[in-house]
């Protein structure tokens, strides 16, 4: 018994040699990727006894843009997701709305060499809450939450040269546009009396993520459509631009612009007059807090 007490440290001392010499098991790396940002950015201005004009005014908007990605073997599954919603506040005016996007798409991919995928894609877009033409007296309603609401199932090819960078092209889009609304009835190109216009067409899309510098992040999404009727060659076009410039560790300015076209969606001026589509532009520059994951 003794002898065995005797021996009890050199087997303990030979444990622990062996265990600092095995080797540690590989780390299994996981098939899914999360990544993208989110913040609150607002802007204030507030004015007393001011002799040169204007009022007091507060604006703000959060949003998110983020995309869920798996890849194991020959498949690639991408998710992507972008939220944006603000309002605006003066004296005069009260609280409007100033931005408003819901904007989803699924891409599943099957590889074909490493930089080609045969691709089906789902998207789908619309908007939060209502939209009014604020011009006008009074004010006219002209938009709201699936009115319009667009999406469009294609099957393709998606070209990924590397990771920032895809173009993704279809020959065969089904393309859905809703109005879910009456008070659009005949609106958006959809038929009047009927909740949803399809349309067969020519798709592609393009997505761009890099890092232009330290601390300087863009992410760019732009999609054209046309359609195979009578309005072929007239491409609807929807451009959207994030440029997010980290400050310091709390705070964050950054840049959103929104380029549209849609051959079917009308110009309506503060008189309440139709005239035919044009393209449409929106910026918003704000600082505020960001949180990248």
């Amino acid at each position: 018994m003794k002898k065995f007490f005797y021996f009890l440290p050199i087997l303990f001392l030979s444990a622990i040699l062996s265990a600092q010499t095995a080797e540690e098991p590989a780390k299994v790396e996981s098939p899914w990727k999360l990544s993208g940002v989110t913040g609150l950015n607002f802007s204030q201005t507030s004015l007393s006894n001011w002799s040169g004009g204007g009022e007091s005014a507060l604006a703000g908007n959060v949003y998110l843009n983020g995309s869920l990605i798996y890849k194991k073997n020959q498949w690639a599954w991408e998710n992507t997701l972008a939220l944006d919603y603000g309002l605006t506040r003066s004296q005069s005016l009260g609280v409007r709305k100033n931005t408003d996007k819901i904007d989803f798409a699924s891409k599943l991919g099957y590889v074909q060499n490493p930089k080609l995928y045969y691709t089906a894609l789902f998207d789908f877009k619309t908007q939060f809450a209502e939209g009014y033409n604020y011009g006008a007296t009074p004010k006219k309603l002209i938009s709201n939450f699936m009115a319009p609401g667009y999406s469009t199932f294609s099957i393709g090819i998606d070209y990924k040269p590397n990771s920032k960078f895809s173009l993704y092209y279809s020959p065969i889009a089904l393309r859905a546009t809703f109005v879910l609304d009456d008070e659009f009835d005949g609106m958006f190109g959809v038929d009047p009396g009927k909740k949803s216009k399809f349309q067969m067409g020519s798709y592609l899309k393009t997505v761009y993520t890099v890092q232009l510098m330290e601390n300087v992040n863009l992410v760019s999404k732009a999609d054209f459509f046309t359609a195979y009727d009578k309005s072929f060659g007239n491409v609807d076009i929807d451009w959207d631009v994030l440029v997010t410039m980290k400050i310091n560790k709390f705070l964050t300015t950054s840049l959103n612009t929104t380029l549209r076209y849609d051959d079917d969606v009308a110009y309506v001026d503060d008189a309440g007059v139709a005239h035919g589509p044009r393209v449409q532009f929106r910026e918003i520059l704000g600082l505020g807090v960001a949180y990248n994951f």
